[in-house]
């Protein structure tokens, strides 16, 4: 289904307390299917509690390239997503940034954080 050339990385974060999805989940996540040579999202999933959430959230990430659109990312989060989770969406991106960084590099990534 994805080609050899890509990799799944997860960025998490801790959302608000009242959040749905921290009573579901405890924290929210975001995996990404990253083209590892480009740094170019291929697809993405959100621990959402709605589909559409999912989906709109993915529409802003899907073709943007995870090392270097975090000002374009950013910008549509703000003028477009209104959901409480709108902080732990970047905060969860960037998270998965730090990953992506240190694989490129050959260092080691803590699975556990």
């Amino acid at each position: 289904m994805f080609a050899e050339n890509t990799i799944y990385i997860v960025g998490n974060a801790k959302s608000q307390q009242n959040n749905p999805i921290t009573h579901q989940y405890g924290q929210f996540f975001i995996g990404f299917v990253v083209d590892r040579e480009t740094g170019k999202i291929v697809t993405c999933g959100t621990s959402s509690t709605i589909q559409t959430t999912n989906d709109f959230i993915c529409s802003i990430f899907i073709g943007k390239s995870l090392q270097d659109d975090m000002q374009v990312i950013k910008e549509q989060l703000e003028s477009r997503y209104f959901g409480s989770s709108q902080k732990a969406i970047l905060v969860a991106y960037k998270d998965a940034q730090k990953k992506f960084s240190r694989i490129v590099n050959g260092l080691t990534v803590d699975l556990s954080e």
